[in-house]
């Protein structure tokens, strides 16, 4: 199960629904905090969801998808200790960052509010460093830079006005905006962009960013900026 499942927010999970009285849990796996459980009860709690009918393929692990790979290790580097993850989605990315960097406060953005609704359930769960919001980042009026790390992945070719979504993230962001997009055409309708290394660079650029870092894997484009001219 270890290698299937990205343990602590799917027993996060498990445990706020408990709270609700959707399954049965001991009170001993509620009431201990999250980081104390032992990776047995860990298990014991994603089993309960299981035989609840919950749908806890949602948490199954992604690390070792290569653009998930790729983005974990620029943050390794960064070490951030705030990130906003926008258009979090099914959490692909999430929930593989918040097992791994559990010092980090991450505040996640989703249009969508059964998104919203699940990493709320995660947060309320136990996962504090977590809060989960309906927004749309264009529209977001949080002080500049109140991020150290931005993070737009598989997002950006999903939103109209695409130039807006990158002025938003870079004010937001202290020091990186991390992106990866899909780098070349695909028969998805909801992809209205193709967003090339030239034009990632033309509208960061834009948006005043000079410092570019790009990297590709498995039909992914991924780029890192450094805001305020910070050399990477």
């Amino acid at each position: 199960m270890q290698d299937r499942y990205v343990m602590k927010p799917a027993a996060a999970y498990v445990r706020s629904m408990a709270g609700k009285g959707v399954l049965p849990v001991s009170r001993a796996l509620l009431d201990q905090p999250l980081d104390l459980l032992t990776r047995e009860q860990q298990e014991q709690l994603i089993e309960a969801g299981q035989a609840a009918g919950l749908k806890m393929y949602r948490f199954k692990s992604h690390a070792d998808l290569p653009r998930v790979k790729s983005v974990l290790g620029m943050l390794r580097g960064i070490q951030p200790q705030s990130l906003l993850d926008v258009g979090s989605g099914r959490g692909v990315f999430l929930f593989t960052f918040l097992q791994e960097f559990p010092w980090t406060e991450v505040t996640s953005l989703d249009l969508l509010e059964h998104r919203v609704e699940l990493l709320s359930a995660v947060a309320a769960g136990g996962m504090e460093n977590l809060t989960a919001l309906r927004q749309d980042i264009c529209a977001w009026d949080m002080p500049d830079g109140s991020f150290d790390v931005v993070t737009l992945l598989e997002v950006l070719e999903h939103i109209p006005d695409v130039g807006a979504a990158v002025r938003a993230a870079v004010r937001l962001a202290r020091r990186y905006v991390l992106v990866s997009v899909p780098s070349k055409p695909d028969d998805n309708p909801e992809h209205i962009h193709l967003l090339t290394k030239d034009v990632l660079t033309e509208l960061f650029g834009e948006a005043g960013c000079t410092k570019l870092s790009f990297s590709g894997v498995n039909g992914h484009l991924i780029m890192m900026a450094s805001v305020g001219g910070r050399v990477l």
